[in-house]
């Protein structure tokens, strides 16, 4: 890997441009490379690996095929900028991405998207209160350095992310109360007698599992109210019949996972069923854009691995090698349906929020605010909903799962931005 630009340069010019350095951007990246292509990879980490590979050697990647693109990236070509998000397209083939400190230009002939996901939240009492997390952001803050040994947590939510937080919480010294499970019993059950099936997939079940012996695993369960004087104290949860109340320091909830598609929204390609819609090669509806990983569905790593290698050979036109992966990514798309199914959310989740509880915590707006609206765009108009610094990115889903909406347009730029990047993206009101 190499730096894509020496000091004093701003322009670069790609026949391949990666923007994801996650599992699929890595091997979109790699398989480019491979080819002999002049890749570049764009992530606004300042490291490699997205959020399922953050930080060093405690979260290497899990399988020999992850571990292998690891490797094949480190020894590559590829043309690297960290620490930058894109911005804009002022132009076909052109992309503007800005640093904290420098704006950059970024020319190339065929594009990947690989833009992952990120965690899907549910407003409910008290989800704003310091100590409420995200269960991937809290994990992420401890692998950044953040110290949670002896705290009390209750990991909440739904989706196998919740296991792999808690054990890894618990690994680093964290007094992990339980795991509140919104999926039904009853289909957990039938889940686990269909991992059987998938063998790998049953391993790493059976080891974190074992990883967080002693830790109670409920399921059926949801919170529905935070409290504290001044930051969270205690949680409440639900089975829909009684309420509990949990004393802790932390509470770390999610409730799967959106995928991140605002910029495939920007550059015009359609979305079908809330992602990215890609024929088999995983070209989008744009001619020379191509999408893999969470944006196109969320699936895994694994799913993300091959769609990453299946766009980085369609996309220089290696259509047999591609079609050499087509059955395994049809099993990888298999199990992620399956997990789909499984932890589909509750219809008592749409009943958490107060009128007076907070949507957008950006811009202060409530629920009551918004439910008097018939659809994001004119709530967004009236009340300034997802207009803050996420820019609806957590608000939107959430309002999504509420109230049936959908987010139906997005605007440059998609991150904030300084003004001197807006001037060379030619972004204008």
């Amino acid at each position: 890997m190499i730096e894509m630009f020496k000091p004093g340069e701003t322009t670069a010019s790609l026949e391949v441009l990666v923007i994801g350095a996650g599992p699929a951007g890595i091997a979109a990246a790699c398989i480019a490379d491979e080819s002999g292509a002049i890749t570049g990879i764009v992530d606004e980490n300042p490291g490699i690996g997205g959020q399922i590979w953050r930080g060093t050697s405690q979260n290497a990647p899990s399988s020999q095929a992850a571990q292998k693109r690891s490797q094949d990236l480190s020894k590559s070509k590829a043309q690297l900028l960290l620490g930058a998000r894109v911005i804009a397209q002022p132009d076909a083939g052109i992309l503007i991405a800005e640093t904290a400190e420098q704006t950059y230009t970024l020319e190339c002939k065929r594009l990947i998207l690989a833009t992952g996901a990120r965690e899907g939240f549910l407003p409910f009492p008290g989800w704003t209160l310091p100590g409420v997390f995200g269960a991937g952001g809290l994990q992420a803050l401890v692998k950044s350095g953040l110290s949670v040994r002896g705290k009390r947590i209750v990991v909440a939510g739904s989706g196998p992310l919740l296991l792999a937080v808690a054990a890894y919480l618990k690994k680093s010294g964290a007094q992990v109360l339980q795991i509140a499970e919104q999926t039904p019993l009853k289909k957990l059950r039938a889940f686990t007698n269909r991992l059987v099936r998938h063998p790998a997939k049953a391993w790493q079940a059976l080891q974190l599992k074992l990883s967080l012996w002693g830790v109670p695993y409920r399921a059926g369960i949801w919170p529905v109210r935070a409290g504290g004087s001044e930051k969270l104290e205690w949680v409440e949860l639900t089975d829909g019949k009684e309420t509990e109340r949990v004393e802790c320091d932390y509470l770390a909830c999610g409730f799967n996972l959106a995928p991140n598609t605002e910029l495939a929204q920007l550059l015009g390609c359609e979305l079908e069923n809330g992602c990215v819609r890609v024929d088999e090669f995983q070209e989008t509806t744009q001619p020379g854009v191509y999408c893999a990983g969470e944006p196109v569905g969320i699936g895994g790593l694994e799913t993300a691995l091959i769609e990453g290698e299946i766009a980085g050979a369609a996309c220089l036109g290696h259509r047999d090698y591609a079609r050499t992966l087509f059955s395994k990514r049809a099993k990888a798309r298999r199990f992620a349906a399956l997990l789909e199914t499984t932890f589909a959310l509750r219809d008592e989740l749409r009943e958490l929020a107060r009128p007076d509880t907070f949507v957008c915590r950006c811009e202060d707006v409530t629920y009551e605010r918004m439910a008097g609206h018939g659809s994001w765009r004119s709530a967004k108009l009236q009340t300034r909903c997802g207009m803050g610094p996420c820019q609806g990115r957590v608000c939107g889903p959430a309002a999504e799962f509420l109230f049936g909406w959908k987010v139906d347009s997005v605007r440059p730029p998609i991150f904030p931005a300084r003004v001197e990047s807006l001037t060379v993206a030619g972004v204008r009101e």
